[in-house]
This record gives C-alpha cells, structure tokens and sequence, in this order.
C-alpha cells in the first residue's frame, strides 16, 4: 500500500472516529443533532487555526461550510465554489456534499425538520445573534428545540492549536488618518443617538480600526483577538495580557483599559441601561450574557459604516500601496514573459504564486498577502476561489491562459487585482470574445456616473451587460467592499445582485471583477480596485442633483492581445489608452530601465481601424 493511500486512510479513519465521540457527547445531551458551522466567535472571513472546527470534524478545509450531525448521518453545506474541493476532501469520509448553491437543495433547517428531530445542538459563540435567532425560529415553528451547548471543545483538545498570543502594535495616525480619541467620540455620539450608553464589539476589524491596532492573529489580515466594550465613560479592550505591548497604555492614556480576553462575559453581565449591539456580527454567546434587565438595541455597527469611508490620508495610502504593487506585478509578468520558462524551466501554479509573492516582499511596506493568491492555469481558472495545493497543483506551460488573482497587506493600504493573461500560442476566437465582454464590463462600470445615494445592486448589470447579451453570466458579486490594511473584504458596500441597502458614498473603495468561467477550458476575470469620487460637473446638467463616478486605484496592464477589437467601441478603447499612459506615468519612474521598457511595450496607445 502507498504512502499517500495510507494517509488518506488515517485521515478517513479520525474523521469517523470523531463522528462516533460526537454523536456519544449527543446521547449524553439528548440532541438529536449538532450543527458545526465554519465560524468563529468574531464573525471573521479567515480565522485563526483555533476556531477551525468544522474543519477539524470533516476534514474539509474550504472556507465556507457547515456540518450536520445526526445520530445516522453526517452532511456538510457549502457553495458551488467548494463543489470540487469538498468531493476530493470528503471521499470516504461519511460525510455526504450538500450542494446548497443548487435550486433543489434544502437549507439546513429545512433538511432538520424534514429529518424530524427533537433538540438541536448550536454553540453560541459560533453563530451571530441574527443567525442564531432566525434559526431557532424556523426550527420552533417545527415543534423543534435548540440547546446552546459547545461540544467540540470536550473532544477537541490535545491537538487543538492554541489562540495566537503574539503582542499587537500601534497603526500610527501617519497611516491611520484619524487619531483614538476622535475615534471614540464619533462611535460615542452615534451610540448616544440609538440612546445607547453600552456598545459590544466583537468583529476584529473594527476593534482594530477603532483602537489604531494591528496584529498577526489571523492569517492575511493583521487583526488582534479581542472584543471591547464600549461605554460613554469607557472603554475596555479585552485581550490576552501577553499581547499588550509596554507601550499601549502610554499610547492610549486613559482612553483605554484593558483586560483578560475571557473576562468580557462577566464584564458584561454587570452592565445596566441600553446596550447596543450588531446582531450580524457579535455572536449569540455574548448577547446571552447582556442582562435581561437590560434594553437592547439591535442596530448595524456604527463602526462598519465609518470605516468604510476612507479618510484622506487612508485614500493616499491606498495610491502608495497600489503603486508599490504596479511595481511588483509589472516585474512579475516580465519574468513570467521572458525569464520563466527559459532554458527547460518547469513552473507550477504554486511556483508562479510563489514568485509573486517574492516580488511583493520587495516593497517598502509589505508585510503580507491580503487572501491565498488563486493562480489557475487553464481549466483551473474556471474554478472560482481556486485554491492550488503543491501536490495537486497543475504544471505551467507557455501556453494557454492563466487566471491570476492576488493582493498585498501593505503599512499604507490593501490590495486586491486580478489579471487574466495568455501565455502562448494561438489564441481561439471564443476566447478573445469572453475576454472582451469581461473587458468591456469591467470598463463599463468605472465610467459611471451615478447620483448621490445610488446602491451597488443598481449598478451591477453595467458589469453583466454585454455578456448578458450573449447569454453568459457569472455567479459571484460584482464588487465587494476592501479594508484599509484590514480585510480584503468588507461590507456593508458591494455590487452585486442582492438588495443591499446601503448606497455607495465618497470615499467607499471597491472591487470591479467581473468574469467568465467556462469549465475545463479557461476562466477569465478582470478586477481593479475603484473608489467613490465626486463627478465633474456637466454643461447640461438641470438638477441639483450630486453626481458620483469612480476612480481606479489599481496601476496594472491588460493583455491587449486578448480583446477581439471588432467588439470594442473607440470610447472604450479611448479608456484604455488613458488608462495604460497613467500607469506608464506613475509606475515606470519606479522601475529598472528592462522593466520600464517592458512596462511601455505593454502600454502602447491603441490603434485601431
């Protein structure tokens, strides 16, 4: 028997191992099921190995998914992004692949009741408040209890990675753009307006914003494990003591206090009047402990909106961190053009990310990648949320098209670019089509103009138009919202279909990426970041009215040789070459003379008949 058989028998055998303990642990509780969901206490998009517990279950290592647990069966949930994934992570393991993307998949609640169960088991620090809620309301309606119980912990220990403890630092106002104090007393007034004189915060990004900190807890985001309480007398940071730096309370003054991470429950047990709290983000564990004596105030964090609008000196940061990506993808792709395959070289998806990330460790103020780089080579491109593992990952030959989707943690702002290049070879027409309706979308929707209080789901069919029009169409958002040297993603703006209520303001930075995925052959997406900037004016204006459009932010080349110019409008192409002289304009003087020269070659005006 092989060596690789042999571990995926051990793998197949822990996970049944932990389903029989599980399901024991259940018997004792009287639960009829358990629910595992892919979360931890913070609401986070990446969390640290700690939390991992779906994970550790199954064996499924997407970053979206859920388990359920019956005493007879074992399911997980995830979407259409993880279908591949989760069929090779899952094989022999018990556990069956619920395609929630799908039109005739039960929702998990939907599936508990059909099954007929009698108590369900959730634990509270794992769901949101409005999750847990809407949960135990459906399951209720059937007659269905639901027990708040963690019994992952009991079985989870030996091997469970501990919570990183590694101490935080100081984000300077030099970066930040606003100062602590001020800080506090916008959320402070904004509490004072719900009648709150309380407010819990558990998302680590606006802890993070709201206190000028930065750590290395959670991977691609520079985020510290805390939660803080936020009174109009106080404010209280809970964090492992270890990870307080010497410098933080002379730093803070008296603003801020801090205390053990595990103390929060108590601390708010003892709170009186109006607490404020974002059901979306802080989890049903904490609400649990607000007392009942207290008057509660469900209410979208104001933090959330207030980070989101980019200050100047934030806005500024993000020009820098963009160019000194440009700098880094423009030395990458000539090397992937001229140096990568030479003289018998063999490349690999994970070797192609890896040599970017080399080039990005060159800049002055990196310090991470903002997500996991999805390089997917032919029909791997098609896979959206690609993730290339060494062992699996496809060989790279010059030739065919390559999707490379990659960002950068820089001091002064985040990143988030896509390109989709052709590595040789002829190129077949209905490639140059899906490339150009891509192309054209993309285009499409960072020459809007839009007035004041327009939402992001309005504008998402300029993205989708052209492709609409040949009966193409992708399945993921349009945009999403980018942090300033926090997430890659984050709300409450995006472009995408839902109905989100929230409108795009001065300020908001984005994404534009739309794409076209065709299985087996190629994937191909565009994607800048963009930001919310006032409009010029026009002479025929006859409103009032504030009209806004968006500013690109990121300074890289399209592959021109892609676009299937009989498609192109010159408006469009006009576009393009303004876009190609501003990154040959900000970018080549930072460049050795071979990288500037390949850079110009690659920005050459267009012409076309």
């Amino acid at each position: 028997m092989n060596e690789t058989k042999q571990q995926n028998i051990l793998i197949i055998m822990k996970v049944t191992e932990k389903l029989a303990a599980l399901r024991g642990l259940m018997r004792e509780q009287g639960l009829s099921a358990y629910v595992v969901p892919g979360a931890d206490p913070h609401a986070s998009e990446y969390m640290a190995a700690h939390w991992m517990e779906m994970s550790w279950l199954s064996g499924f290592k997407g970053e979206t998914g859920t388990v359920v647990v019956t005493m007879d069966k074992a399911l997980l949930w995830t979407d259409s992004r993880y279908y591949l994934q989760a069929d090779i992570e899952l094989k022999d393991s018990t556990i069956g692949l619920m395609r929630e993307s799908d039109i005739d998949c039960p929702t998990i609640a939907e599936w508990l009741i059909r099954e007929g169960g009698s108590l369900v088991g959730l634990n509270p620090e794992m769901y949101s408040v409005n999750a847990f809620r809407a949960l135990k309301e459906q399951l209720g309606e059937a007659g269905i209890g639901v027990h708040s119980v963690d019994l992952i912990k009991p079985l989870w220990t030996d091997d469970r990675p501990a919570i990183p403890q590694a101490p935080f630092y100081e984000y300077e106002v030099a970066y930040a753009g606003e100062d602590v104090a001020s800080k506090l007393g916008r959320v402070r007034e904004a509490m004072r307006q719900k009648g709150a004189n309380a407010m819990v915060i558990s998302a680590l990004d606006e802890i993070a914003w709201l206190l000028n900190i930065r750590g290395k807890d959670v991977e691609y985001n520079p985020l510290v494990i805390s939660y803080v309480v936020l009174e109009q007398d106080r404010c209280t940071l809970f964090v492992a003591p270890e990870k307080v730096p010497a410098a933080a309370h002379s730093q803070w003054g008296t603003l801020v206090a801090t205390r053990g991470y595990d103390e929060v429950f108590d601390y708010i047990r003892q709170l009186q009047g109006t607490v404020l709290y974002d059901g979306a983000r802080v989890n049903e564990a904490l609400f649990e402990a607000i007392p009942a004596a207290c008057r509660k105030v469900n209410a979208q964090s104001p933090i959330l909106v207030m980070k989101a609008r980019k200050n100047a000196v934030e806005l500024k940061g993000e020009r820098i961190a963009m160019r000194e990506d440009a700098v880094a993808l423009t030395r990458f792709f000539r090397w992937l053009e001229e140096e990568a395959f030479v003289d018998g070289q063999t490349q690999t998806e994970c070797t192609l990310a890896d040599k970017l990330h080399e080039f990005r460790t060159m800049g002055k103020h990196f310090t991470d990648e903002s997500f996991g780089t999805i390089a997917g080579y032919k029909g791997n491109g098609a896979i959206v949320h690609y993730s290339a593992e060494p062992a699996t990952c496809a060989t790279v030959y010059p030739e065919g098209m390559l999707l490379l989707d990659s960002g950068g943690q820089y001091l002064d702002g985040t990143t988030d670019i896509t390109r989709t290049v052709w590595l040789g070879g002829d190129i077949p027409a209905q490639a140059k089509r899906d490339y150009t309706y891509v192309l054209k979308g993309h285009i499409a929707l960072q020459q809007v103009r839009f007035p004041r209080g327009t939402r992001g789901n309005q504008l998402d069919a300029l993205a989708k138009q052209f492709m609409w029009a040949a009966g193409i169409t992708y399945g993921h958002g349009t945009g999403h919202g980018v942090g300033h040297f926090l997430g890659c993603h984050e709300g409450p703006q995006n472009v995408r279909t839902d109905n989100n209520p929230t409108a795009l303001e001065v300020g908001h930075v984005i994404s534009d990426e739309p794409g076209i995925y065709r299985t087996g052959e190629w994937g191909i997406r565009t994607e800048n970041l963009i930001t919310v900037v006032p409009a010029p004016a026009t002479e025929v204006a006859t409103t009032n009215d504030q009209f806004l459009t968006f500013e690109p932010l990121t300074l890289c080349f399209y592959d021109t040789q892609l676009i299937d110019f009989s498609l192109m409008t010159a408006d469009e192409i006009a576009w393009l070459n303004a876009y190609h002289a501003r990154v040959l304009s900000e970018i080549a003087p930072l460049l050795s003379a071979e990288d500037a020269a390949f850079l110009a070659k690659k920005c050459k005006a267009l012409i076309t008949n």
